[in-house]
């Protein structure tokens, strides 16, 4: 008989190590999406352990199923609607009170639970002992030590959901959660209310929906109204008719009482089943934070580690980026020699493999930024950087929580402006979307290689370290120009939890890191080879141009003169004169080139738009490059391989030498092509990013505002940084 495939839950706090779990379960074998009408993070993986095929859901972390927050609604409507074959909470067991009031209130919920007594090393470490035994017997769950950073105790788990899984529903009386005697009476008596007044086809629990109503949860109130019909009104009047009692009763609302209840369980559970011991334990987390979280060390150390993730993602990708250089380079070389001089291969040498070639190489510099923003993360250190940043963020009527989103944006901005759903204010919304994308997403940084290693290769590091660095200033000014004059109101609170620090497992690091990079390869075979083809043809076409000098006649003429001295037998040595007469038909060949690029589509758009940007030191060719960029950032970089490297000299030379040659010898100086690195850090997000302003908003007006004011912004600081540094004599 075919086995059916059994589904996991995985739920659990935020930091509980749900996400080290799930990653070493499932591996590479993940899909990774959006939960259906939200855009909360979706997880599935499939494997296929001990003879079952499982499907494994990590549902968003919550602390609580009480339905306040998106990613709360999400768990709780996939257990009740889904109905999983089991859940799986994943508890911090060096934090068992906190991650308890989840446990209990999946405790109540008819499905099959099983905890997860995560972190089990780190409970030990601290002196926490744990009566598992005695844990499950008092809750009426399976219960199991993990250390899932170690991969200790997941076949022991993933045994225990099958056992648990194939065993019938049968929930023990030690699962019902028991309140006071006058709550547990206004439970019983809605309770029978409701039943005569629901059929078999009802999905949830008596007793947990009258749970539920009375703790005036509007979720299960409109579920009522959709699944009962007229008989939910006599329903909700009697619960309204109840909760009113019990709020005379206890001078509170019975919400409160009951979550006061609910904690005061957890309190007696923690009593017989936690022991600490009474050594001394060292708390290694709160003694590095008396050093990265002090008020006077911790930015810099945070500025250094910023620094220094920018050095090693340009020091260290440069050996791999020459290797995908050489591998492009002998591609290029190869259809060369392969294909007939025709217009198929002037599109695949020096459209599709300058521009996608161009954009690839960078590969493993996008690789490594998003290991390290991975590093940040599963270290604990990330948490640190938006408490550091909190000073600093109020100064524009912000908290660091608005930083956390900043901070995502350094990789992408659209996840970066979706996860400002997570800040209670619509104006901090609105101000955290308006600057985050000053933040310089990953699809700029090949920009920002190419050009700061072309001009300032001993420093290209510390040169795009500081183009991020002036990314988060121009933020922060902006950010209080808009709260005073757009968006005033007070400064919200700041309380963010800090999880203990934690040795990052190199498997999850990876995956994180993967799972990142994954769209930036997309792109390779997407937009960014479409827009190297659209850009080849506007470089290539009209082919019949008018020139103002024949240069083949040039070239001619240089032959010419070259065979006349051979045949006069001047005493002049061969090799040099031959060198001499290459390096003249180069230069011929290159002004006729140029001069074919002025004339195509793409030279006469250029020149168009060209006196908008010769303030900010950028030809049109740049100014070509930065008008694609509007719809993807990583278009500019092709752009400028299909314009500036056609005109070089690349003969022999790879995709990046001939880039770099080519920009040498473009007339662009050191203090222009900063300029345009500061204009491509600050102008208008790419078109993914405008879409989801637009959602996130609610507002076009937003929208046209933000281009308008970013694009501005861009040429206004461009314009100081290339006529101040004119000025200054550089």
């Amino acid at each position: 008989m075919e086995k059916r495939q059994l589904r996991i839950a995985l739920a659990g706090n935020p930091n509980s190590g749900k996400t080290t779990i799930f990653n070493n379960l499932t591996g590479t074998r993940q899909k990774v999406g959006n939960w259906p009408g939200v855009t909360v993070e979706k997880k599935e993986g499939d494997i296929h352990q001990f003879g079952y095929d499982m499907k494994i859901i990590d549902l968003p972390g919550t602390y609580s199923l009480t339905p306040f927050s998106i990613e709360e609604i999400v768990a709780r409507d996939f257990i009740l609607d889904e109905n999983p074959d089991v859940v799986i909470d994943i508890i911090d067991a060096s934090n068992l009170e906190r991650n308890l009031y989840l446990a209990n209130q999946l405790r109540e919920l008819d499905c099959k639970v099983i905890f997860a007594l995560n972190m089990a090393d780190v409970a030990k470490s601290r002196g926490f002992r744990i009566d598992a035994a005695k844990l499950s017997e008092l809750l009426g769950v399976p219960v199991v030590f993990t250390v899932g950073n170690k991969n200790e105790g997941l076949d022991d788990l993933l045994k225990a959901a099958i056992a648990l899984a194939e065993s019938p529903l049968e929930i023990p009386e030690e699962r019902k959660v028991r309140y006071s005697n006058d709550i547990e009476s206004a439970i019983l008596e809605l309770r029978n209310f409701i039943k005569p007044r629901v059929d078999l086809s009802f999905p949830y629990n008596l007793r947990w929906t009258a749970v539920k109503l009375l703790e005036d949860d509007k979720i299960i109130k409109d579920r009522i109204r959709e699944k009962i019909g007229a008989e939910s009104r006599n329903i909700l009047i009697k619960a309204e008719e109840l909760r009113g009692k019990l709020s005379g009763r206890f001078d509170d609302d019975p919400e409160i009482v009951m979550t006061d209840e609910r904690y005061g369980f957890i309190a007696g559970i923690i009593k017989e089943v936690l022991s600490i011991s009474t050594r001394q334990r060292v708390d290694i987390s709160r003694n590095i934070d008396l050093v990265l979280t002090n008020r006077f060390l911790g930015f810099p150390i945070f500025i250094f580690f910023i620094w220094a993730m920018f050095q090693v993602t340009f020091s260290l990708g440069a050996y791999p980026m020459e290797w995908i250089d050489a591998g492009v380079g002998y591609a290029s070389v190869f259809f060369e020699y392969v294909l007939p001089d025709s217009l198929l291969k002037d599109l695949i040498v020096d459209g599709i493999i300058a521009g996608v070639g161009s954009i690839i190489i960078f590969l493993p510099n996008i690789l490594l930024l998003f290991f390290c923003i991975a590093l940040f993360e599963d270290t604990g250190y990330m948490a640190r950087a938006a408490f550091l940043m909190d000073r600093i963020m109020h100064l524009i009527g912000l908290h660091g929580k608005s930083f956390i989103p900043m901070l995502m944006g350094f990789g992408c901005n659209v996840p970066a402006i979706i996860a400002t759903r997570s800040l209670e204010s619509r104006k901090d919304r609105i101000l955290t979307i308006l600057i985050t994308p000053f933040m310089s997403c990953s699809a700029k940084l090949p920009v920002y290689i190419a050009l700061a290693g072309t001009f300032f290769a001993a420093h290209a590091g510390t040169v795009i370290f500081i183009i991020y660095l002036f990314g988060i200033l121009v933020a922060i000014i902006t950010g209080r120009l808009f709260r005073t004059a757009l968006l005033r109101g007070e400064d919200a609170p700041f309380v963010m939890e800090l999880p203990p620090y934690r040795v990052p497992m190199m498997k999850n690091l990876l995956i994180h890191m993967w799972d990142r990079s994954k769209m930036f390869l997309k792109k390779m075979g997407g937009i960014i080879l479409a827009g190297s083809i659209v850009i080849w043809v506007l470089s290539s076409f009209p082919q019949n141009i008018q020139y103002s000098k024949d240069y083949d006649a040039q070239i001619a003429q240089v032959n010419q003169a070259y065979e006349k001295k051979i045949s006069s037998g001047e005493s002049i040595d061969e090799a040099w004169r031959r060198l001499k007469k290459e390096a003249l038909i180069k230069e011929i060949a290159s002004a006729k080139e140029a001069e074919r690029a002025e004339k195509s589509y793409i030279g006469r758009i250029g020149k168009v738009i060209e006196p908008f940007f010769q303030p900010i030191g950028i030809d049109w060719r740049g100014s070509v490059a930065l008008l694609t960029g509007f719809v993807a950032k990583e278009i500019v970089i092709s752009t400028m391989g299909v314009l500036y490297a056609a005109e070089g000299d690349s003969e022999g030379d790879s995709e990046s030498d001939a880039l770099r040659n080519a920009l040498l010898k473009s007339g662009m100086t050191p203090l222009s092509a900063l300029s345009m690195m500061i204009f491509v850090l600050l102008y208008v997000p790419c078109l993914a990013t405008i879409g989801a302003i637009t959602r996130e908003t609610g507002s076009m007006k937003w929208t046209l505002f933000h281009i308008a004011f970013t694009t501005g912004v861009a040429w206004g600081m461009s314009f100081i940084v290339f006529q101040g540094g004119r000025l200054l004599g550089f």
